[in-house]
């Protein structure tokens, strides 16, 4: 069991835990659900069972529906050595659940999700240390993901209609609002805005963070944001570069931010150096486990997307690493094993901070 100072190895903040190394954030989600093979009687559950849409396909809805394995995939990653996991919730606000007319569930989702984390973390930590652990156990946070959506406001979906959009920003800052506030009643640590492809889109989660803990006065929770590249030019899909989507977001004083998802870890490595380059805060990278083959699969094994983030950490380039599509517990066990052995990516000094030394003297 846990001794007591390993409890109090646990409540140092995610900020100490970064100073000291290179984090490890899990894999993917839908991967391994998909291991499962559930059917549309398994996503139903015996509370849906008479809904009136199919909504086999529907990941988040497991946290409700089929909860145990849920915390099952999260304790498989805690127990190959992740220190954040990411709750079940990418497509858990009013406007994605649209898709299955399940809108009215949002909230209910995110607490759902972040109650399976907490839970899984809470039977993780309260089983026997594994042998090898050394030195005790070490604090686990749970991310709470927020997804791009399916709809977005920089890109219309009619070519002929440059100007249309199908939701508005107020529209999509209210649905992540509400999102947001269930992943805090559940308990989470953190807030992930993930796999961004247009940054208007996380401009309203951004809006709709910093909105909501003013609304409650509630000490604001810290802020990972994660971009995607979508191919080779090194631009999102609304045609951001790097640093201008750096930029662009920036100013929500994020603890991190990065990118995953799109591109493997050999396509992404000249986009991640180019962010270790520019970035004021920590750097985080889970990029998915190669690109997908004919099939849609994923076949790079995990010492293959482990020897590439070595590199990266050898290199200095992150502070958070882990995992998205195609990747397994056994990458993020492959991938933890292989860091450790690095520091973290130093925080660059900025000017003001070199001006205060130099006023001082």
């Amino acid at each position: 069991m846990i001794k007591k100072n390993d409890f109090l190895k646990m409540k140092k903040t995610i900020q100490e835990c970064l100073n000291e190394r290179i984090l490890i954030i899990d894999g993917a989600m839908g991967t391994m659900i998909q291991q499962y093979k559930l059917e549309e009687k398994d996503y139903r559950g015996e509370r849906f069972k008479d809904w009136h849409k199919d909504v086999k396909g529907n990941n988040d809805l497991l946290s409700i529906t089929q909860p145990q394995i849920i915390q099952a995939i999260h304790k498989a990653y805690l127990e190959a050595g992740a220190d954040i996991i990411e709750t079940n919730t990418f497509s858990s606000t009013s406007i994605a659940q649209a898709d299955y007319e399940m809108q009215s569930l949002a909230y209910e989702l995110n607490v759902a999700a972040a109650q399976c984390a907490r839970k899984a973390i809470d039977e993780f930590l309260s089983s026997p240390l594994s042998e090898g652990e050394g030195t005790g156990v070490r604090r686990k946070f749970i991310a709470g993901a927020i997804g791009p959506l399916n709809k977005t406001l920089s890109l219309s979906p009619d070519v002929n209609n440059p100007g249309f959009r199908t939701v508005t920003f107020d529209e999509v800052a209210n649905a992540y609002y509400e999102q947001i506030r269930g992943l805090v009643d559940g308990g989470v640590d953190l807030l992930l805005v993930e796999t961004i492809f247009d940054t208007l889109n996380a401009k309203a989660a951004i809006y709709a963070i910093k909105k909501y803990f003013r609304d409650t006065k509630k000490e604001e929770l810290p802020i990972m944001i994660s971009g995607t590249i979508t191919d080779a030019s090194g631009r999102t899909l609304s045609g951001q570069t790097l640093e201008a989507f750096y930029i662009s977001v920036s100013h929500a004083n994020p603890l991190s931010v990065g990118l995953n998802c799109a591109l493997g870890a050999r396509e992404m490595r000249p986009h991640i150096e180019e962010l270790s380059d520019i970035a004021n805060c920590y750097t985080s990278a889970y990029p998915n486990a190669g690109l997908p083959n004919a099939f849609g699969e994923y076949d790079e094994q995990p010492e293959e997307t482990a020897h590439i983030l070595e590199d990266w950490a050898k290199e200095g380039f992150v502070n958070i690493v882990g995992g998205c599509c195609g990747t397994t517990p056994e990458h993020i066990k492959h991938i933890a094993e292989k860091v450790k052995k690095f520091e973290a990516r130093k925080l660059p000094v900025m000017e003001k901070e070199l001006e205060s030394v130099g006023a001082e003297d």
